[in-house]
């Protein structure tokens, strides 16, 4: 019997869990994205330039699923060709560039704010069409 060739999304849950296991985190949840938060902040200036795109695809990884997870997102690619979760059929969402926002700018790009504010934008109903041609 041939063994199944693993797809891209196996390869992203794959490195989501080893972030899970190795950050010592419970669940996919708020919680560990406080977790990632806090790690991310720790690491802001210890990462070496050769580091940090593998460190930032891996700790994507934990995010995205996080996000598919809490708030049952669903990987796919973007219009532009990026990798995210898309959520709600409205929003798409790279958590590799919200992970290298928050190493690159600090606080004020924490994914822990992001993670928090993700049900208050699936609240927010879509803006009306505008009708520019009568």
């Amino acid at each position: 019997m041939a063994e199944a060739t693993p797809t891209p999304l196996d390869s992203i849950q794959a490195a989501a869990e080893q972030v899970r296991a190795q950050l010592n985190l419970k669940a996919f949840d708020a919680e560990g994205v406080a977790h990632l938060a806090n790690f991310i902040r720790a690491q802001r200036g210890q990462l070496s330039p050769a580091d940090r795109p593998g460190v930032v695809m891996a700790l994507g990884c934990f995010l995205g699923h996080c996000l598919v997870q809490v708030y049952r997102g669903e990987w796919g690619t973007g219009r532009d060709g990026t990798t995210g979760v898309g959520l709600g059929g409205r929003f798409f969402f790279n958590p590799f560039y919200l992970v290298d926002a928050q190493l690159n700018e600090g606080e004020s790009a924490s994914v822990a704010a992001f993670f928090a504010s993700v049900p208050g934008r699936l609240k927010t109903p879509p803006a009306a069409r505008k009708a520019w041609i009568s």
